[in-house]
C-alpha cells in the first residue's frame, strides 16, 4: 500500500534527493576531515600531498557545485510535476 506522499514523488525526484544528500554530505564530511587533519598536524612536511589527502582536499571543490546543480535540477523537476498536477485538477 503506497501512501498519496509516495504517489506524488516520482522516482526521479527521489534519485535527485538522494544524489543531493550524498554528495554535498560527503563533501561536508571531506571538509570535516581537512579541518581535523590540519587540528592534527597532517599538513606539517607536504602531508596533504601523500595518500588520500589531495582526494579528501578536492571533493568539495567539485561536490558542492555539483550539489547545487543536482538541487537546481530537483526544483526544476518538482516545479514540473506541480505544475502537470495542477493542470490535471482543473476543470
Amino acid at each position: 500500500m503506497t501512501t498519496p506522499i509516495a504517489d506524488s514523488t516520482s522516482r526521479t525526484e527521489r534519485i535527485l534527493a538522494y544524489m543531493v544528500a550524498g554528495v554535498v554530505g560527503l563533501s561536508i564530511l571531506a571538509f570535516i576531515a581537512m579541518l581535523i587533519g590540519t587540528a592534527t598536524g597532517v599538513g606539517d612536511n607536504d602531508g596533504f600531498s601523500q595518500g588520500v589527502w589531495p582526494f579528501v582536499i578536492t571533493l568539495p571543490l567539485f561536490g558542492l557545485p555539483i550539489g547545487f546543480i543536482l538541487l537546481i535540477g530537483l526544483l526544476v523537476v518538482n516545479g514540473i510535476r506541480r505544475g502537470r498536477e495542477a493542470k490535471a485538477k482543473r476543470p
